[in-house]
């Protein structure tokens, strides 16, 4: 069976737009990764060597709290047009 492709519905400037917004959101989303794989690295150590630090486990929560209330969602993100989606809540 021969397939055809569909022909293409954005213009090139638009492919390079939507490809830089991917190439930004990959940057963020493993930066984000990151902070809060330290900031929970820093927990367990200060709880292993029996620091108390009240300023790390606020930071803790906050920093772990924004990454998981952030990600997983299916809003998508970004600027330009998006599709319109109903609301499924969490």
């Amino acid at each position: 069976m021969d397939e055809q492709s569909l022909p293409p519905k954005t213009t090139t400037q638009e492919d390079l737009t939507t490809a830089g917004q991917r190439r930004i959101n990959v940057i963020w989303e493993v930066t984000q990764a990151l902070i809060a794989l330290l900031i929970t690295g820093a927990v367990v150590y200060a709880a292993i060597k029996k620091l108390d630090s009240s300023v790390l486990t606020n930071a803790f929560f906050l920093i772990v709290g924004f990454y998981f209330s952030r990600t997983n969602h299916q809003a998508i993100g970004g600027i330009g047009w998006k599709p319109s989606q109903a609301y499924e809540g969490r």
